[in-house]
């Protein structure tokens, strides 16, 4: 075997380790501890590794690159000629597991790279590689149901650092967790930037479809349904603030496409003109101020899930870019000319009355077709008022030393409808908190005059487009009902207090039907 690494004098080490569980960070601090210097790591997957290997190979740099753990099976071929552009390099590459090199795939690679296992586990296999000790690595590795606290801590710290990466393509701060977790610092001793990559985790990530209505009950049940048929497009349906994105990361992690990137993006956050570039990305001097070749969000959610928000808000024109990359997986770059596939799954969301946009030639039929292989509508918190205690208990014992709120207090949340969802309720919760308000129904008494100037429900602003006719009126009323309660005639006429006959009746008389 070659002499372990600490002894020899190298330039440069890479370090490559996987995204989905906190033993691969606790491998990769391992391997910092065990290099002595300073080294270059980044989260991998299966997939992107061998492309990743052949971007690095033609100007490679580094001494020595340790992959910890993922797997070989993305490309073997790919992942071959990559490893031979290395070695013409001088570049040695060991690849350290807990797995074997699966018999189909080990043919492919030859003596390409050295191969460390040690069917225990990726850490004893990364410390006995290096021949350290890391048994103070171990309960980040293998974490138990209530770590202590510095543990937990540095549990946090991994979990925001994969939050940042699976919502904003942010793979810088992967090493530096991992430099942390070697120095086995205190939250104390971070720098000020994993300080706030953990600030921002706790108040967006860790996102959970919390409640026990049969609404939401049935949602988790039909999202679990869905997952598992990892390229079935989705589309889903819910007021502002109810969770969209929410349930969309749900249907990526819970599928098998979960180790790949979630990217999500919101449609109505850029104008139309910069969307295809977005989409797509763009080659150097495509345009004035391309200054580079920019990969676009298709690139990056390649082999994982791509979320577009709001995607009612694109125009025509935008929409027909879509369009083109659904029909085939193809798109060109800005500026390009070469065909790049990719493999996504596509999760759209919108409050938006779609079919009427549809109606109204504001939205193309053959993308709205396209786009709503399998609906998922997400029910408003009026709807579902038995879960506003749990949503609101779960935050409060996050920001308050696990305590819950006082029946009084849940008493007086319960008074209000809240159009703003569960976004609203949880605005609500933290401003409480920042007052240091304990009187909920006082709380509840300023909300209400605060918001007093908004329109009480949603789709409000559409009532000029109501009939003048009562009948006409009526008729669009329940058809609004209709649809609010996913089409269930049974649920809307409960809720209507009228017949299904009566129901059906007016749904019939409605031109939307």
């Amino acid at each position: 075997m070659t002499p372990p690494l600490a002894s020899r004098e190298k330039e440069a080490n890479l370090i490559l380790t996987g995204w989905g569980y906190s033993e691969y960070v606790a491998a990769a601090a391992a391997a910092i501890r065990a290099v002595g210097r300073e080294a270059t790591v980044f989260g991998m997957s299966r997939r992107r590794l061998p492309e990743f290997l052949g971007q690095v190979a033609p100007d490679s740099a580094w001494s020595n690159v340790f992959i910890l753990g993922v797997s070989l099976s993305g490309n073997p071929a790919a992942l071959a000629d990559a490893l031979r552009g290395l070695r013409q390099r001088g570049t040695r590459v060991v690849w350290i597991s807990s797995m074997k090199v699966p018999e189909e795939i080990a043919p492919v690679l030859g003596d390409l790279l050295e191969t460390f296992v040690r069917e225990t586990s990726l850490l004893a296999a990364v410390g006995e590689f290096f021949t350290i000790d890391v048994s103070d690595l171990l309960p980040v590795a293998a974490p138990t149901a209530e770590p202590p606290p510095r543990i937990a801590s540095l549990l946090d710290l991994v979990e925001a650092a994969k939050f940042a990466y699976r919502n904003y393509q942010d793979e810088s701060v992967y090493g530096e967790v991992a430099r942390a977790i070697a120095k086995g610092q205190g939250e104390a001793s971070w720098p000020e930037p994993l300080k706030r990559l953990v600030s921002h985790y706790g108040r967006y990530g860790g996102r959970e479809l919390i409640g026990r209505s049969p609404q939401i009950v049935e949602l988790r049940e039909r999202i679990g349904k869905i997952a598992a048929f990892p390229d079935a497009r989705v589309l889903i349906l819910g007021e502002s603030g109810t969770g969209k994105e929410t349930v969309a990361q749900l249907l990526h992690t819970k599928s098998p496409r979960s180790n790949e990137a979630f990217v999500a993006f919101n449609c109505a956050s850029v104008t139309p003109s910069l969307l295809e570039s977005r989409f797509f990305g763009h080659e150097k001097g495509a345009f004035t101020g391309a200054d580079r070749q920019t990969k676009g969000l298709f690139e990056h959610a390649n082999g994982g899930t791509l979320f577009l928000d709001e995607i009612g808000e694109m125009t025509l024109e935008t929409q027909t870019v879509l369009l083109r990359v659904l029909e085939g997986g193809r798109f060109m770059r800005v500026g390009g000319t070469e065909e790049i596939q990719v493999d996504v799954r596509l999760v759209t969301a919108t409050n938006r009355d779609l079919p009427r946009r549809v109606r109204e030639g504001k939205f193309r039929a053959d993308l709205y077709h396209r786009l709503n292989v399998v609906q998922i509508r997400i029910p408003s918190l009026r709807e579902r008022k038995d879960d506003i205690e749990p949503i609101a208990n779960a935050w409060w014992r996050k920001h308050h030393g696990n305590k819950t709120l006082a029946p009084a207090q849940v008493a007086a949340l319960l008074e209000y409808d809240y159009p703003g969802n569960v976004r609203e309720l949880l605005n609500l919760l933290d401003r409480a908190t920042v007052l240091g308000e304990e009187d909920f129904t006082r709380l509840m008494r300023e909300h209400r005059e605060m918001n007093e100037g908004l329109l009480d429900l949603p789709g409000a602003d559409e009532a000029s487009d109501m009939p003048d006719d009562m009948e006409a009126a009526m008729s669009a009323h329940v058809r609004k009902v209709f649809e609010k309660y996913g089409r269930n005639a049974s649920r809307a006429a409960q809720a209507l207090g009228v017949s299904r006959n009566t129901l059906r009746k007016y749904l019939d008389a409605s031109p939307a039907t």
